[in-house]
């Protein structure tokens, strides 16, 4: 089918235009870029979603009931706005609940994860009459991605290294929307890495639903890391959310070797500061063991940024079991947190708990707990006042570079002088607001 969308575009009509609009999470961006490219290969001019277009892709989420809302509402948006156009939904919405999302009116397609970089495959010229549903079991061998067309990258570029996840916890539908653990093949991955490095891409950044149980080829996650830093060009190697007992010590020595591509951050989604909450949800660690790693991790990686996920109002969470959570995550080494208000999920165990939390306490609870950790933040901001920190300036946005340090530390600093976007250089912190600090700018690449 795709020789045939090809045919509809000939040199006398102009190409196609497409928008793309992905939901969720790290790794659903990083897909989403993949998306665009494919779209480019086959010849269609990209356009911001909300613009007129022929052909509109949702990438969608459903990891709580607000991302099915805020799915359903893109996808009425974009079939609003162009009636005459193809609208096609990918992703773990369509991989849960297809039947749900055929309903919306404007779908033309409704495509599952396991299909999702291949859709148009799928696509016919005209628009059918009736959604065509396809959503096929996802398979958990290895996976490779391939070319996927000519994508674009920022300075700092999400890298997908593995899909799915075993550890089933009591509230996570994911385990059902993109599978069981699978990784995907190193000389794929590897190629890939390369590629965007090619392109300028001077940070990756690993993501995936569960990275630490990567293993393909006989190479685990460790492995994983030491061979991406041996590729040329590559100035930094970040990890993004990782789940706490799959994190190798042996990545410590690495975080704290200021020559080497890996940064000192981890972002660990501990989900509860409780023990009796931990049990509940399935976790597979308690707190005694949490503090010792991070105090081993604390004392190998100086300036190491520790960041968290938490949520509140779990079935069962007391006023107690939640105020031994603020506990836990205001003594802990934590510079932030996330915080998730829980959204019962069909076909999980906690969906089918008695002891559901009132809406209204779980929303006052997210509420404290976010107070707290803005205020985390500001003191993680404060205590680097005066020192010189090492960014990678990004493309400017209103006069100003936006960076991160080696530990991922936000940070501002005057667009003076101009076209220094994708160098390394070194700034002084000289003031501090919630969600970055202000910066000048000291020395930089090629200066």
């Amino acid at each position: 089918m795709q020789t045939s969308l090809h045919r509809s575009q000939s040199k006398t009509t102009a190409p196609k235009r497409a928008s793309v609009h992905t939901l969720g999470c790290r790794l659903n961006q990083s897909e989403g870029i993949s998306l665009e490219g494919k779209l480019r290969e086959a010849g269609y001019d990209l356009v911001p979603f909300g613009e007129p277009a022929d052909l509109g892709v949702v990438n969608t989420c459903t990891v709580t009931n607000e991302a099915d809302a805020k799915s359903r509402n893109a996808i009425r948006r974009f079939s609003r706005n162009n009636p005459k156009a193809t609208t096609v939904v990918v992703g773990c919405y369509s991989q849960i609940s297809a039947n749900e999302v055929a309903m919306v009116d404007g779908v033309d397609y409704v495509i599952g994860n396991h299909d999702k970089l291949n859709f148009l495959d799928y696509l016919s010229e005209e628009k059918p009459e009736t959604p065509v549903v396809v959503r096929e079991r996802i398979d958990r061998e290895d996976f490779s991605i391939g070319f996927v067309g000519e994508a674009q990258f920022e300075q700092r570029a999400n890298l997908k290294i593995q899909d799915g996840c075993d550890f089933m916890c009591s509230f996570c539908i994911i385990p059902f929307a993109r599978g069981r653990a699978r990784s995907r093949n190193w000389d794929d991955l590897l190629s890939d890495a390369r590629r965007m490095i090619d392109q300028g891409v001077r940070e990756l950044i690993l993501t995936g639903v569960n990275l630490g149980t990567y293993y393909s080829g006989g190479r685990d996650f460790l492995r994983l890391i030491e061979g991406l830093s041996e590729l040329n060009g590559l100035d930094r190697l970040r990890i993004s959310s990782i789940e706490p007992t799959t994190i190798p010590e042996g990545l410590f020595p690495l975080m704290a070797d200021p020559q080497h591509p890996l940064m000192p951050y981890l972002h660990v989604p501990m989900q509860a500061g409780c023990d009796r909450t931990l049990k509940s949800m399935k976790r597979r660690y308690n707190l005694s063991e949490m503090e010792h790693f991070f105090e081993r991790a604390i004392r190998a990686v100086p300036d190491l940024c520790v960041g968290t996920d938490l949520m509140v109002g779990f079935p069962g969470e007391t006023e107690q079991d939640f105020q031994q959570t603020c506990a836990t995550f205001l003594v802990g080494p934590y510079a932030y947190c996330h915080v998730f208000t829980y959204s019962e999920r069909e076909g999980t165990p906690a969906a089918k708990s008695t002891e559901q939390v009132p809406m209204e306490q779980r929303r006052k609870r997210s509420a404290q707990l976010r107070r707290l950790s803005a205020s985390k933040r500001m003191d993680f901001h404060t205590q680097y006042f005066g020192r010189e920190m090492r960014v990678l300036l990004e493309n400017p946005k209103d006069g100003s570079y936006f960076a991160y340090t080696d530990h991922y530390l936000k940070v501002r600093v005057k667009e003076e002088p101009k076209g220094l976007a994708n160098r390394m250089a070194t700034v002084r912190i000289m003031d501090a607001f919630p969600e970055y600090c202000k910066a000048e700018l000291i020395d930089w690449e090629g200066r």
